[in-house]
């Protein structure tokens, strides 16, 4: 016991040789047991200023922390250091894509249509315009009728020009007894003109039909009428233009059909003639016979 006393006062004494203050003690005074600050160490601290930098939590905010917090100094370490950095290093990072991303982005700018500008005519120029005539669109065939004694009757068409020897070659040509000599075949055919070849006509004068010059059938007595009625089988072209309703063209068509066909059998066979229509018909009946 007594040398643990010794030992404490030993080195309670060798700190205060240390310090310089030893001369200061009092004869017998005990030295303290723990060691004191230097004497130019403490006059150092005291002559810090108020405002120094310090890591200590004493400041501005020392009155909103916990009193035993006051006096608190950090030292994050190097590892805590580390993790400072890299924290500011994402935050840094953050606030630079936020920034880009905020900013607008350039939109293309879509091209305008050429305006296309019409010019217009100067009224002096109008009505030159107006003034010339409206030439029709070209016809590029035109459609004839042959009827009668030709190998094919009915419709041909035809290059615009054509004439009346044209039409009958489309038909496949006049038939043995038809009658080519009333025909004008230099003629030249418009669209929806009609060729009837008919018989040799040896008594009867031909009639212009429509432009084209078709004979008549005489009969072989010379009798065409029976009782004041028209026969259908030996009646002329002259005979048949006096009944009413007929013209030379219809009267033309009736020879043409029975060329084609052989004599009549029924009055009721005019409906199948080209122009004789059920009206007409009715009026015939009572006009010829056959």
């Amino acid at each position: 016991m007594g040398n643990r006393e010794e030992r404490s006062r030993g080195r309670s004494r060798l700190a205060f040789i240390t310090s310089g203050e030893d001369a200061h003690l009092p004869p017998g005074a005990v030295a303290p047991s723990g060691p004191s600050t230097p004497g130019w160490l403490a006059h150092a601290e005291d002559a810090e200023p108020e405002d120094a930098p310090s890591w200590s939590a004493q400041g501005r905010w020392s009155r909103a922390l916990p009193e035993r917090w006051r006096d608190a100094r950090v030292d994050p370490g190097r590892a805590g250091a580390a993790v400072l950095v890299i924290v500011g290093l994402i935050l840094a990072t953050v606030a630079v894509i936020s920034v880009r991303s905020g900013q607008p982005e350039a939109q293309a700018v879509p091209s305008l249509p050429l305006a296309h500008v019409r010019s217009e005519a100067t009224p002096a120029a109008e009505p030159a315009e107006a003034a010339r005539p409206q030439l029709p669109p070209p016809v590029d065939e035109i459609v004839v009728s042959v009827v009668g004694l030709v190998s094919t009757p009915g419709l041909v068409r035809l290059p615009p020009g054509s004439r009346v020897a044209d039409a009958l070659a489309a038909a496949g040509g006049v038939r043995t007894g038809g009658d080519t000599l009333a025909l004008n075949l230099a003629q030249r055919l418009s669209d929806g003109d009609q060729i009837v070849v008919g018989v040799a006509a040896p008594v009867a004068a031909p009639s212009a039909v429509g432009g084209v010059s078709t004979p008549g059938a005489a009969p072989a007595d010379g009798k065409a009428t029976t009782g004041g009625l028209v026969d259908l089988n030996t009646a002329t072209v002259t005979e048949l233009d006096a009944l009413p309703g007929v013209g030379p063209v219809t009267a033309a068509a009736i020879i043409a059909w029975r060329t084609t066909n052989g004599k009549f059998t029924d009055v009721a066979q005019l409906g199948e003639v080209d122009g004789i229509g059920p009206v007409r018909l009715e009026k015939l009946r009572s006009q010829v016979t056959v």
